[in-house]
């Protein structure tokens, strides 16, 4: 059987597969969405869920975890790519 690697969300804090989350990387000083999963630099993972992104906006988790100012812009990505 084959091992199914688990990632958490940073919003809800659930353990997902991690082909149910998007990855978000900072590289560069560039906030990158990864589709593919492989791009280097420090990621972190959210679901795949409209509310989730949401409140990530409001609360702003990416300007924490990255320290760095993160534009609309990626969230608006997120949800585009959600959908």
């Amino acid at each position: 059987m084959k091992k199914i690697p688990m990632r958490m969300c940073i919003v809800t804090k659930e353990k997902l597969p991690k082909k149910e989350l998007i990855r978000i990387v900072k590289l560069n000083d560039e906030i990158k969405i990864d589709l593919t999963g492989k791009l280097n630099g420090k990621g972190c993972y959210l679901k795949k869920d409209k509310d989730v992104i949401i409140t990530a906006q409001k609360k702003k988790i990416f300007n924490s975890v990255f320290e760095t100012e993160v534009s609309d812009e990626i969230y608006n990505e997120l949800l585009n790519i959600n959908n």
